[in-house]
């Protein structure tokens, strides 16, 4: 048997490829994230494997506060002295060096005010001692380390790229205005060719301090310990020297710790590229199952004459499995492979949208190996358990009938009863998730599986549809295409469960797409509502890359710009409260009410006078779930590990605020943030202009953030539409994954088209006999395709609006709008139409070079 299973996945060459190629998509998707990640992880442990190599006891700021605009905590620059007098110690040196990406940043601005690098990465300043190139984490490559107040030592990818020399100048800006400094030498971190977009510039360490604002402290002390004395020995002894803010460990201690701060942002990349691998593989499986179904259907004789030579059913069974395994196996061991182009792909995909990332040799591990064989075979095998317990049906008396068919599985004789009961369920289920008082777990395990039950719904009861839907779709064709227009329409109108199945694949890409296209258009206008409410004034300070915070200092210098009546920064930071990392945001109490507009729910406008004497408002969501009222106290700790106490004046809601919030739950005064954090930045900058919006206004405040390139100036409408536009970034990303989805269903179109065209031989084969030209034939398979596309259009587009709808419900307590794209859609049914156009090529090629003679003795 197993030689017979051989011989007939050869003997059809063309339809094992094709129900082979949805697993090789999938699996490629989900190898090409293994090593895309696992690369990334890689260059990341050696970089921080390479910081501390020459190293024996690191000591450091605590993360006292997680994801702190002000990073970790600082150590005092007295420190140092004392640990250098310790006896273990062998040599220490301090060092402005955080790899947190939240601080310690220097912008390099290349010639002609060009931005070096890119805008979602950070770009560091670093300050190292000379004297002691042991503790200096980097490898110089050309010229020497920075020895003096204006020299300056770059990334060897700026210094490549940029066509840079020893000697040549350049600017660089961080918490104050930009300075020019002497290209002294280019270095690279460890082995590590790129860190994607970020840069470093490297100075001494007092210009360093100067520069990101941190004179008298230091982010890292280095020490190395005396011959003799271990690593543990020498953090032992220097423990009782560390502030309780800080913090000491062993090199590879220390190696260890930022590997794994890191590794948790690289998992989240993981997991959502996996979880569109995983869909690919899903939509991959069901069009297995369609082609495994309708290839059974048509090898009835073949099968009937195995049991007839004395094959069991258990033999049966077994070859059709053995089949699926091997299509399995072989498919998977391609896409394990092709998952390497797809990881390069990949990488060049997150440059194009500007998330730049770590490069080094690709990495491919074993357990990518394992995942994807055991996934792409199983997944196979899976949908091949059925069509191979059909197999065991076939009568041996079938060998000898002409036309003989598989008998119906109790699935197709019962599938209208099963749709009903699926279609109930979930609408339950659905029903408690979206109206019952539940947990947040349970809610969402509800919504999940419900919504996965329309998904079973609409496929179930597609057959039922097929009929009028076909019989409405396919007129067109037959006024367009005579004849063969009404052959295609009665090909796709004659066997309901085949159309169906290969309408099926695409309706659930369409479905897939229309959810996210559905869900964004909500997000968009709610967002763009919500912000029209909250912003005024006529222009926004921010930061060009649109979310980070930028040096106080820009804003202060339009404040000062004439024209300027009004320049009310917001400041950004986060802290610790009620046992979380919180956003906590600086208001101007004179100001921020006459160009930014709060929704009271308890307090008013006079509240944010008290911000001036230590009060705080805060938003309802976090009012409620700390149970503050008026008058509340509650304590905060910033990133030093300073404690202070707050006092509720006021509370607001801003609308759609866990959709978009601009601040974060805690607001402050400005004298209150600035005692709170050395370091302040601010987040937003709304301005008033005594005669609005005007180009010479504007032009005078571009002059006036000149030296400071990372910081920009938009019309309040100008600053609305680009947050907004932020929602299609994340959009574009979805479509660009769920695209492999879709590209599978295609597949899975011609696939069936192509098994369609087997099956159909004989007929095609007395089409040619009776005069039908090939250009006649190939119109007809083209025309059928369309009309089966439109069908998967028309129950995927509606399933995808529900499924949306859904969601939407689930989110109202970020007041979430309905809105249906029409535009999208309309859209979506083009592309359903050129997909089916697409899908025919192949299939109507095969139609048209049928010889005659041969397929009219075709069984």
């Amino acid at each position: 048997m197993t030689k017979a299973v051989v011989q007939g996945l050869l003997g059809r060459k063309l339809r094992t490829v094709l129900t082979g190629l949805a697993i090789v998509l999938g699996v490629a998707m989900v190898s090409g994230t293994f090593v895309l990640t696992d690369t990334i992880k890689a260059a990341f442990d050696q970089i921080f494997t390479s910081s501390y190599k020459n190293t024996g006891a690191v000591i450091s700021g605590k993360e006292v506060v997680k994801n702190s605009a002000s990073g970790r905590a600082t150590v005092p620059e007295s420190l140092l002295g004392r640990v250098k007098a310790l006896p273990e110690t062998g040599a220490a040196a301090g060092a402005i060096y955080d790899l947190s990406g939240t601080t310690d940043l220097a912008r390099m601005i290349g010639r002609g005010g060009k931005r070096l690098g890119g805008d979602t990465q950070p770009h560091f300043g670093w300050g190292f001692d000379p004297s002691l190139p042991r503790f200096n984490p980097l490898n110089l490559r050309a010229g020497h380390w920075a020895t003096g107040p204006h020299e300056v030592v770059i990334d060897l990818a700026t210094f490549k790229n940029e066509k840079y020399k020893l000697g040549d100048s350049i600017k660089i800006a961080a918490e104050g205005p930009t300075r020019a400094f002497k290209i002294v030498g280019a270095a690279r971190v460890g082995n590590v060719e790129t860190l994607g977009g970020a840069t470093f510039a490297v100075f001494t360490v007092p210009v360093a301090q100067q520069l990101v604002n941190k004179r008298g402290q230091f982010d890292t002390i280095f020490v190395a310990p005396k011959h003799g004395v271990s690593d543990t020995q020498l953090a032992n002894a220097a423990k009782p020297l560390i502030p309780a803010s800080a913090q000491v460990r062993t090199g590879e201690e220390q190696a260890k710790s930022d590997s794994k701060d890191t590794e948790s942002g690289i998992k989240i990349i993981q997991y959502i590229l996996l979880a569109f691998g995983f869909i690919a593989l899903l939509v991959g499986g069901f069009v297995i199952f369609n082609t495994l179904s309708m290839n059974l259907s048509q090898r009835v004789r073949e099968l009937a004459t195995l049991r007839t030579l004395g094959a069991s059913r258990k033999q049966v069974r077994r070859s059709v499995l053995l089949e699926g395994f091997l299509t399995g196996l072989v498919a998977s061991i391609i896409g394990l492979f092709t998952g390497v182009l797809l990881a390069l792909g990949l990488n060049a995909f997150f440059n194009a949208i500007g998330l730049t990332l770590p490069k080094q040799n690709l990495v491919f591990s074993p357990r990518t190996v394992i995942v994807c064989l055991v996934l792409g075979t199983g997944v196979t095998v899976l949908a091949t358990l059925s069509p191979a317990r059909r197999a065991t049906a076939v009568p041996p008396i079938s060998a000898v009938r002409e036309g003989a068919t598989l008998p119906p599985s109790r699935l197709q004789r019962h599938s209208q009863r099963f749709a009903v009961i699926v279609t109930v369920v979930s609408l339950v289920m659905l029903a408690l998730g979206l109206f019952a008082s539940l947990s947040g777990g349970l809610m969402a395990l509800l919504l999940g599986v419900g919504c996965l039950g329309l998904f079973v719904s609409f496929g179930l009861m597609a057959a039922r549809v097929v009929r009028p839907l076909a019989a409405l779709f396919g007129d067109p064709a037959e006024r367009l295409g005579g004849a063969m227009g009404r052959l295609a329409r009665e090909n796709a109108m004659r066997d309901p469960t085949r159309t169906a199945r290969t309408a099926g694949a695409l309706m659930i890409g369409l479905a897939l797409v229309t959810v996210v296209a559905t869900l964004g258009a909500g997000l968009k206008t709610t967002d763009r509502n919500a912000l029209e409410k909250q912003v005024g004034g006529d222009y926004v300070l921010t930061n060009k890359n649109g979310f980070d915070p930028f040096t106080a200092s820009a804003s202060k210098a339009v404040k000062a710009t004439p024209g300027v009546v009004v320049a009310s920064s917001v400041r950004s930071d986060s802290i610790q409260a009620f046992g979380n990392s919180v956003g906590i945001a600086g208001f101007d109490p004179q100001t921020i009410a006459l160009v930014y507009h709060f929704r009271w729910t308890k307090g008013s406008g006079e509240s944010l006078s008290a911000l001036a004497a230590g009060g705080a408002i805060v938003k309802k969501g976090f009012a409620d779930d700390n149970k503050l009222g008026i008058g509340s106290v509650f304590k905060m700790t910033n990133a030093q590990g300073e404690t202070r106490t707050l006092r509720v004046v006021g509370i607001h809601d801003p609308p759609a605020d866990e959709l978009d919030p601009l601040y974060g739950p805690i607001g402050v005064g400005q004298s209150t943030f600035d005692a709170a954090f050395p370091r302040p930045k601010d987040l937003f900058t709304f301005i008033q202009a005594r005669h609005g919006q005007s180009p010479a206004q504007t032009q005078r405040i571009d002059e006036a953030l000149a030296p400071y390139p990372d910081v920009e100036a938009n019309t309040r409408a100008t600053f609305i539409d680009d947050r907004v536009a932020g929602i299609d970034t994340i959009l574009n990303i979805f479509y660009v994954l769920l695209a492999l989805s879709v590209v599978v269903s295609l597949f899975g179109m011609v696939n069936a088209l192509a098994l369609a065209v087997f099956e159909r031989t004989r007929e095609l084969g007395m089409l040619r006999a009776v005069g039908t030209t090939r250009r006649q034939v190939r119109r007809m398979i083209r025309h059928e395709s369309i009309i089966t596309a439109l069908i998967g259009a028309a129950l995927g587009l509606p399933l995808g609006v529900a499924v949306a709808a859904v969601a939407i419900r689930a989110l109202k307590s970020a007041e979430v709008a309905f809105t249906l794209p029409i535009a999208g859609l309309v859209i979506f049914a083009v592309i359903s139409v050129v997909a089916g156009i697409a899908a025919a090529v192949m299939p109507a090629r095969r139609a048209g070079k049928l010889n005659v003679l041969k397929a009219l003795q075709y069984e």
